[in-house]
């Protein structure tokens, strides 16, 4: 599958048998292939050769766009994929600052959307856009609770801040800056970057000059690196603690020691071999790296494994939205929003999820898991 300068991959009809055009189930897919976000739209444009054929019968049509990491150029792919290709759902995008516009799309032509991204914003409070928007990724909330739980539980009493300047950084803030008070935390700073900066050294250095106990960074990709090298170069040796974005090989890669001892709140995706054998959250994950293993050749990370469990919840919902209407109609793009509400015990590589009409990313605290970097490795902590 390659991607063309203008964003476009080619459309993978990934089903065989002449079934009739109007049948076909059209997937709309916008992800951050290039840009700041790539480290988390590559691995989801690989994920889509290992995505399944059909679904309640029907032959699955793929399209997939490359929104470049813009917000602007996400938009125009969303317009274009309702109103040119007529999809019945959307898929993306990547990044919580290219979702957040695709979601008045989603309103504006009544078509539901699954978003890759992080942010509870894009779920929460539940409004009139909202209405069609669901998320695979844990809130902010929820991976901000747990890990901050864990942290006032370690001993730590105040608590430096450095996060991306986009609504992933912000989201995951307003998140800390809310609950430490109530565990008894203070956050001494709020440092900001960009993802596609080179150098948080000011930053990391306005944090240790508040002499901190640990620090909270909160970012995604490689770029979640930059703040913990920053940190340990400039001498810091308090505890440091990351978001669930840094489930990356690269992230481990890139950092080497100074990312080691890393801690955060993570998805049984990353540490499933941890898990008991018979673990429902561990035979998520297996038939997720069987199935993109025989498409790719290589092994997948949790940002392939956000668009498998998008997948994954459209494949529940199709059968039901079936029973109501054909593909290719208002009354089926209802049916299937109607549909990934209901769904109810559904494993993920992401977590349990539960929808309801006021709770469309529907995980609780089983989701979240501890995960530590131990010896290069992520490793559920005990």
């Amino acid at each position: 599958m390659k991607i063309g300068l203008g964003g476009l991959c080619v459309a993978a009809t990934l089903a065989l048998g002449a079934m009739p055009a109007q049948a076909d189930i059209k997937v709309g897919i916008i992800v951050s292939a290039s840009g700041p976000g790539s480290a988390l739209g590559q691995p989801q444009i690989r994920t889509v050769a290992a995505l399944p054929k059909e679904m309640g019968g029907e032959k699955v049509v793929y399209i997939t766009l490359d929104d470049e990491s813009d917000p602007t150029k996400g938009t125009q792919n969303a317009r274009r994929l309702v109103i040119q290709e007529g999809v019945d759902i959307l898929i993306g995008s990547s990044l919580t600052p290219v979702t957040m516009p695709i979601l008045d799309v989603a309103l504006e032509s009544k078509t539901p959307v699954i978003s890759l991204a992080a942010a509870t914003a894009i779920v929460q409070p539940m409004d009139d856009k909202r209405h069609w928007a669901f998320k695979v990724v844990p809130n902010d909330d929820l991976m901000a609770s747990a890990m901050l739980k864990y942290i006032a539980k370690s001993g730590v009493k105040t608590l430096g801040y450095i996060g991306v300047s986009d609504g992933y950084g912000e989201g995951y803030y307003k998140e800390v800056s809310k609950l430490a008070p109530t565990l008894g935390l203070v956050v001494t700073t709020h440092e900001v970057y960009a993802r596609a900066d080179t150098s948080v050294t000011g930053q990391a250095l306005k944090v240790i000059a508040t002499s901190p106990d640990a620090v909270f960074v909160a970012s995604a990709g490689t770029p979640a690196v930059l703040p913990q090298q920053a940190l340990r170069e400039k001498g810091f040796t308090g505890k440091i603690f990351q978001t669930h974005g840094v489930a990356t090989e690269e992230f481990i890669k890139l950092g080497g020691k100074d990312v080691e001892g890393a801690v955060f709140a993570g998805e049984a995706f990353t540490i499933a071999p941890d898990l008991p054998q018979n673990d429902p959250f561990r035979r998520a994950t297996e038939e997720f790296i069987s199935a993109y293993e025989s498409a790719n050749g290589t092994k997948p990370n949790i940002f392939g494994a956000h668009l498998w469990d998008a997948i994954a919840l459209l494949k529940k919902a199709v059968p039901g939205a079936l029973k109501t209407a054909k593909p290719g109609t208002p009354e089926f793009r209802a049916a299937l929003r109607d549909e990934l509400e209901r769904g109810k015990d559904v494993y993920l590589n992401n977590g349990l999820s539960n929808m309801s009409a006021t709770d469309h990313n529907g995980y609780d605290e089983r989701t979240a898991f501890l995960i530590k970097v131990e010896g290069g490795k992520f490793r559920l902590m005990k």
